[in-house]
C-alpha cells in the first residue's frame, strides 16, 4: 500500500468511528437542520458538555464538521463535502456487487438457453 492508499484508509477509519456513536449521528443529523452552537447541540443529546466537546472532536477530526469561535460562543456546521469520501467507498462497493450480480444473471440465463437456440 502507498502512502496515498494509506491516507485515504486513515481517512475512511476516522469517517467510520465517527459515524459508529448514535450520539455523533444525532449532532450530524441537528446539523443537517443549519449551524448550531456547542451548547444547543449538547442539550437535546442530554450529556455533559465535556462528553459533547468530545463527541465534536471525533466529528471534526472525522471531517464531518467545521467550526468557528466568535467571542465565547463556538458555532458548528456540517462540511459540505462532509459525505462525499463515504459516497465514493459505498459507490466503489456497489460496482462490485453489480458486476457480480450482472455475471451471475448471465451465467444462469445462458444454462437456461435451449441448446438449439442461437
Amino acid at each position: 500500500m502507498n502512502a496515498r492508499e494509506a491516507a485515504r484508509e486513515d481517512s475512511l477509519d476516522r469517517l467510520f468511528s465517527a459515524l459508529s456513536d448514535r450520539n455523533r449521528r444525532a449532532i450530524l443529523a441537528q446539523l443537517m437542520q443549519g449551524p448550531a452552537t456547542v451548547s444547543e447541540v449538547a442539550e437535546p443529546l442530554q450529556i455533559a458538555l465535556p462528553s459533547a466537546l468530545k463527541h465534536l472532536a471525533v466529528l471534526e477530526t472525522g471531517g464531518f464538521i467545521r467550526s468557528s469561535k466568535e467571542g465565547r460562543v463556538r458555532t458548528l456546521e456540517l462540511r459540505e463535502d462532509a459525505f462525499r469520501a463515504l459516497e465514493h467507498w459505498v459507490a466503489e462497493r456497489q460496482r462490485y456487487w453489480h458486476s457480480g450480480f450482472d455475471r451471475l444473471e448471465a451465467q444462469f440465463l445462458s444454462a437456461k438457453k435451449p441448446k438449439n437456440s442461437p
